[in-house]
């Protein structure tokens, strides 16, 4: 594994200085790197090392003294799984020693430990460490050890839990990651937890754990603390994951420091969001408004790396003024989005002149509006035939659908004709980025004679779904017309919860769509509604 002479030789120069020393050795030999500390502070970060991947060990082994007789600390075994080194050797000293002449070194080393990492299977039970380690030995023992041949049968078990892995899910291999800071309680922590994990399901992910930590304020460069962090890399590494998830919003810096020491890409909700309104739209307005909002978020975050990133080198022809690649990347990007932004307000005008002559013909529009997954387009399905995709996901439609609705008006008993439009869902928090791209579609919205709010009455969080999509209408630059509140999947519902929302708004409709339950009521109330919104004007 190592010679006793260099051993010997590491062991010298950390009494002679009175501090750990760590050497990295590669598997040919080589000393590649040096550095006075614990094998934590001089560990190598995952995005630099050699080699790096669920399936293998880095190729790098770690030799490391300390001036205690004592075993490996547990930072120090931290710092071995995440960086997944091949090994690490810890060299107790004695305090002294003889240096001969013509270089070698002796008597330095008391004992050593040898540690490396554990494959899942032989994890015990509670996965409460990642490591073994051995019992103090010579130095002499430790050289007879055939630490190749255990290095070679590690990795062929990691690399068939790796095939296992892919073989068992295609999806993204998630871990979702919250923070709980002072002022928001626990009930509200864990709602918006459950949706951030249905959020990567329905973009379709697999999450494998959830994270949590209470913090009176974010760590303004991770997000959660130095210890979780370290933990998180920790579950990282044991379960296989190559995506986490954050409940919020990350700053640039927050993610690159977050992608530095975990070793796998880390996201946010909005991402999320984002990747979701990618795959679901269908129609070119939705792909151009969800061009223009990714584009939009993703142009903050551009990161250059080092060299790799400019046009500027130390070579002939390269010296002088230039202009990074980083750069070129960033105005590329503001000429396409301004381009999108044109089109968007192409796309505006022309449903602004549709609106326009749907105006001038006297007929009523009513827009869909509700939380994601509520069941609008369900709804209007029943209500028109309108055979809009539908499916038990968030934002299983992007795209509005307009379609004729007959009624009778409850004061002259005529048939009268209304527009009924189904709209994009809206969420807690709605990224800004979304707001601005989809403003041609949200107009549907503003422009709207009446409003009909769908609720998903079986949702734990029904009352605060509410809430949040007030608040996005009240954020809006147009008020919104009269709201006809519908809450929908009754089926699925308590009646005590039933009874407490009929209590809180009495006039509101009870429906369940999918069954067509309560729909005749439904006409009834948007004759009434649509009357009233005509007597007011």
């Amino acid at each position: 594994m190592t010679t006793p002479e260099f051993a010997q030789r590491l062991g010298a120069i950390s009494t002679e200085i009175n501090q750990p020393v760590c050497a990295y050795i590669n598997r040919r030999g080589q000393v590649i790197r040096v550095g006075v500390g614990s094998p934590q502070q001089t560990q190598i970060p995952p995005l630099e090392l050699p080699r790096y991947g669920a399936e293998r060990l880095c190729g790098i082994r770690c030799l490391a003294t300390q001036l205690k007789s004592e075993a490996p600390k547990e930072s120090s075994l931290t710092a071995m799984v995440l960086q997944r080194l091949d090994g690490l050797v810890v060299f107790s000293l004695t305090g002294e020693g003889k240096l001969r002449r013509g270089g070698g070194a002796t008597g330095y080393i008391k004992e050593a430990y040898l540690a490396h990492l554990l494959p899942s299977s032989d994890l015990n039970p509670d996965q409460q460490y990642y490591w073994t380690v051995s019992p103090p030995m010579s130095l002499e023992t430790l050289v007879e050890q055939d630490f190749l041949d255990l290095v070679e049968g590690l990795e062929a078990e990691f690399r068939r839990e790796y095939v296992a892995q892919q073989v068992d899910s295609d999806h993204e291999r998630v871990i979702v990651v919250g923070l709980q800071t002072e002022g928001i309680s626990d009930r509200f922590f864990e709602e918006g937890l459950a949706e951030v994990k249905r959020l990567v399901d329905t973009a379709g992910g697999e999450v494998l754990e959830t994270i949590r930590q209470k913090r009176s304020t974010p760590h303004p460069q991770t997000l959660v603390g130095s210890g979780k962090v370290r933990d998180l890399a920790l579950r990282v590494q044991t379960l296989g994951a190559n995506l986490v998830v954050f409940d919020r919003d990350l700053s640039p810096a927050q993610g690159r420091n977050l992608e530095t020491k975990l070793g796998v890409r880390v996201i946010d909700r909005t991402e999320v969001i984002l990747d979701i309104f990618a795959q679901r739209a269908q129609s070119r307005a939705g792909k151009l408004q969800v061009e223009l909002a990714q584009l939009e978020y993703m142009l903050p975050r551009l990161i250059g790396r080092g060299q790799a990133m400019s046009r500027l080198g130390g070579g002939i022809g390269t010296r002088g003024p230039g202009e990074t690649k980083l750069e070129t990347e960033r105005r590329a990007i503001g000429r396409r989005i301004s381009r999108l932004q044109q089109e968007v307000n192409q796309l505006q005008a022309h449903r602004s002149r549709l609106r326009h002559q749907r105006q001038q013909q006297s007929v009523p529009t009513v827009a869909i509006v509700g939380y994601t997954n509520a069941g609008k387009s369900t709804l209007i399905n029943a209500l028109t035939n309108a055979e809009v995709y539908t499916a038990d996901q968030l934002f299983a439609t992007l795209d509005p659908t307009t379609r004729r609705l007959p009624l009778v008006d409850p004061v002259t008993g005529d048939s009268l004709t209304i527009l009924l439009t189904d709209t994009v869902g809206f969420i807690h928090e709605l990224p800004p980025s979304l707001v601005d791209a989809f403003r041609a579609t949200l107009e549907e919205v503003t422009e709207a004679d009446a409003l009909l709010h769908v609720v998903d009455l079986s949702h734990p969080a029904w009352e605060h779904q509410i809430e949040s999509v007030m608040v996005i209408l009240e954020e809006m630059p147009l008020t919104p017309g009269p709201v006809l509140l519908a809450f929908n999947k009754m089926d699925q519902v308590e009646s005590d919860i039933l009874e407490q929302a009929k209590a809180k708004y009495p006039q509101a409709v009870f429906i369940c769509a999918s069954k067509r339950f309560g729909l005749e009521t439904l006409r009834q109330k948007l004759g009434q509604l649509i009357n009233f919104e005509q007597v007011m004007n």
